[in-house]
């Protein structure tokens, strides 16, 4: 992986762990996540003319990423009310640059050495393993491990397909405008449809986290999906996953989160993977 990609990917999976904390500190999570997409059909619209459209190839993988995109965030959802945020969130993310990789070498055809091959399965156990170091009362209702495992997977599908799409498009850039409009257009859309009766006011806390989760997660999304077309999708995908590391260190040093011997060695382990990933050709 190119020393400017594999610094703008940490760079993104940092900017993840922000607006992840942000979203984690509002009860309303639907809500900010409505005013989050919003902010990006904002950002898209404003940025179109300085892109054109992706080529013709890549429209149905873009179409199908931006399914993904409200299949995502239903899962998530469903996820977060199943299970605590610090089980779902970890175990959903750690699983899912394991499944991206094996997908991209027996479907894509990417080659990744051995080296890079532990650097990805360092990551993924280390991150997930972050998801039993908490209760173990996540562990004891299927539902949680399910859904989680549910967002793993889903996370995994629309990564490999925006991986191939940015690829085929001509240019990451359009892609990544476009992807955004059509995706975030869709899930307000969707989320637009709760009863009103379901919808509390918005509180001036919740409108500010929401569009600046919005800018930040453009921001993040962007890279990564730039960074598809100069390195393999399976390391691209489990250095992005780093980010859960940046999100305890957000949680121990903002949000009084306990950091244990437990959590401190899943870190570890998923920062060796890191520095094995930048280590292998």
């Amino acid at each position: 992986m190119p020393v400017e990609a594999f610094l703008l990917v940490l760079c993104a999976a940092l900017v993840h762990a922000a607006w992840n904390a942000l979203i984690k500190l509002e009860a309303d999570r639907l809500a900010l996540i409505r005013l989050m997409c919003a902010t990006q059909v904002v950002l898209s619209l404003a940025l179109i003319p300085f892109v054109a459209l992706p080529a013709g190839p890549s429209w149905p993988y873009l179409g199908a990423s931006a399914l993904l995109g409200i299949v995502y965030v239903r899962v998530l959802n469903r996820a977060y009310q199943a299970g605590d945020l610090s089980f779902v969130y970890p175990l959903a993310r750690g699983v899912a640059p394991l499944l991206v990789a094996l997908a991209s070498v027996v479907l894509v055809g990417e080659q990744l050495a051995r080296g890079a091959q532990l650097a990805v399965l360092l990551i993924g156990l280390g991150i997930t393993s972050l998801a039993l170091t908490r209760s173990g009362a996540n562990l004891r209702d299927p539902r949680a491990v399910l859904f989680a495992l549910a967002t793993g997977c889903v996370t995994a599908a629309y990564t490999i397909i925006d991986g191939l799409g940015a690829r085929l498009a001509g240019s990451p850039h359009s892609y990544m405008v476009w992807l955004s409009l059509v995706t975030s257009s869709l899930i307000v859309a969707s989320l637009h449809r709760r009863k009103r009766a379901d919808r509390p006011p918005l509180a001036r806390r919740t409108l500010v986290s929401g569009v600046a989760s919005g800018v930040l997660s453009y921001a993040a999304a962007w890279i990564v999906i730039w960074a598809f077309t100069v390195a393999p999708i399976a390391l691209v995908s489990a250095l992005r996953e780093t980010g859960i590391v940046f999100a305890v260190v957000i949680g121990v040093a903002f949000l009084r989160e306990r950091l244990n011997l437990a959590r401190l060695a899943s870190i570890l382990v998923t920062l060796l993977g890191a520095a094995l990933l930048k280590l292998s050709r």
